[in-house]
């Protein structure tokens, strides 16, 4: 039998539901209440929830933020009466399933659950299927949420976040800018029997210190000038599910402060209160800081760093996992191509050399924003390296050093020796183009005609054999993927 529990302030209106719904085979309860439907909950569990928006006292969406505070596995459906869509709206934003507009017809009501009924029953199936996979270690090693590598450090850091994850322990993320922190969060919870609960994220640093606190633990009327109502914080908002704290080492230390008791106790008490709020949430913190060094400088609570490091991660940067790039490429082509409607096909090895030999200062971010744009300016079937944006292609340029001679320290000799190596590559990517090989150099066409009379290159006089890499010689080093010439990475 499902337990169905209608919350409405009009008399009438539940007692038409009651009636519909046993007629359909469910076992319902009513209600005129918010604080009645919460005494219910604490007494009985019910599989699907259906309550006005507007009542006296709490409204429906104080209900719903009920629901998703004590993490209780029940289906919300929230009725709103005409015009007030906006609310219904911000309702499943908390966490209802869907709405209706008053008035609806008895079909529009059962339609509604027996939909929420499959998803739920879909959702069972799916969950039960993850646990048995993961118990027979099945599960795909090389994917994590939105996270996909085949380097060990990722691969152990995957395997760590699925042993993690099933319990409430308070994970500290470290890493570059970039590198995917958020996301790591992210499957943490997702990972979770806190799931289906709300994952709330918030930048430390984003946040004017005079707003965090407020934004962190709410207020009640009045606490401040512009307290025009109760608020609550995020804390609560993310009460039975995954609060992510994001650049935590940005956190004033007034604020460390009321957040270790946070973490300790378990309560949170708003701006202008003088009552504590119980809370149940799991804490992700992260950081690009090293907070043992901030820990020594003074600008970080040592307590509090013990208490959000009892579980760490370290992300390392893309240029520490090189053999990643390929799989990442793949992986945002795919996405991108979906996403924009087109069909393009892979990489060609030499653009495939350059993302790889790149050093990445933005990490998978900077990764991701350059094959987005790549794929926007392709003209053929692949991207080639003139879809790719300047800074890794010149960088490229750069990363066979030129030939010194021991004996000659002149950095002026050096330096032209190195800047006669560049423009002989230039000229070789490019096939003798000097308009497209001065806008890979980054200079203006003129200096690159006089540079090529000043070294005689391509002149009688000029007798060096530079390779494809710009080395003098035989020279030539290996390209940095085992791509064979003229193939192409091919997306999946």
């Amino acid at each position: 039998m499902r337990r169905v529990l209608v919350v409405d302030d009009e008399e009438n209106l539940r007692h038409m539901l009651q009636t519909l719904l046993k007629r359909e085979g469910y076992e319902p309860v009513g209600v005129a209440s918010v604080d009645s439907a919460v005494r219910e909950l604490d007494n009985l569990p019910y599989d699907i929830i259906i309550t006005d928006l507007r009542m006296p006292g709490r409204s429906g969406l104080d209900l719903v933020d009920e629901v998703r505070r004590r993490n209780l596995d029940a289906t919300v459906v929230v009725m709103t009466a005409f015009g007030s869509k906006e609310v219904a709206i911000e309702a499943m934003k908390r966490g209802a399933y869907d709405y209706l507009s008053k008035p609806f017809e008895a079909d529009e009501l059962i339609l509604l659950l027996r939909k929420a009924e499959e998803r739920e029953r879909l959702y069972r199936e799916n969950q039960s299927l993850a646990r048995q996979v993961r118990s027979a270690g099945q599960e795909p090693e090389g994917t994590l949420g939105e996270l996909v590598a085949l380097s060990p450090q990722m691969l152990e850091l995957f395997r760590t976040v699925r042993k993690i994850a099933e319990f409430k322990t308070t994970v500290l993320i470290d890493g570059e800018s970039g590198t995917g922190k958020e996301l790591v969060a992210r499957a943490i919870h997702s990972s979770s029997p806190r799931a289906r609960a709300a994952f709330i994220a918030v930048n430390c640093g984003a946040i004017p210190a005079n707003l965090l606190e407020s934004e962190l633990f709410g207020h009640r009327k009045g606490a401040f000038t512009d307290a025009s109502r109760d608020r609550k914080g995020l804390f609560e908002e993310a009460s039975g599910g995954t609060l992510f704290l994001d650049e935590i080492g940005e956190l004033p230390l007034s604020l460390q402060v009321k957040l270790l008791r946070v973490l300790q106790e378990g309560e949170v008490r708003r701006l202008g209160d003088s009552q504590d709020t119980k809370v149940d949430v799991r804490v992700v913190a992260a950081t690009a800081r090293d907070l043992a060094d901030e820990v020594r400088r003074g600008s970080f609570r040592e307590d509090l760093y013990y208490r959000l490091n009892v579980f760490a991660l370290h992300l390392p940067a893309l240029r520490d996992r090189r053999q990643d790039i390929p799989l990442l490429v793949e992986h945002f082509l795919a996405r991108m191509n979906a996403h924009m409607g087109l069909a393009i096909s892979g990489v060609t090895a030499e653009a495939m050399r350059i993302l790889v030999a790149y050093d990445w200062p933005g990490n998978v971010r900077e990764l991701e924003n350059t094959i987005e744009r790549a794929v926007v300016l392709a003209e053929g079937p692949t991207i080639d390296v003139d879809s790719l944006p300047e800074r890794p292609r010149v960088a490229s340029l750069g990363t066979t050093e030129a030939q010194v001679d021991g004996s000659d320290l002149s950095i002026k000799r050096a330096s032209r020796r190195s800047e006669e190596a560049l423009i002989h590559r230039a000229l070789e990517r490019t096939k003798g183009n000097r308009t497209r090989a001065a806008q890979l150099l980054e200079i203006s066409h003129r200096a690159l005609l006089y540079k090529i009379r000043e070294y005689g290159i391509g002149s009688g006089r000029d007798t060096r054999d530079y390779d494809a890499y710009g080395n003098r010689g035989e020279q030539t080093p290996p390209p940095a993927t085992p791509t064979p010439a003229g193939s192409t990475w091919k997306a999946k």
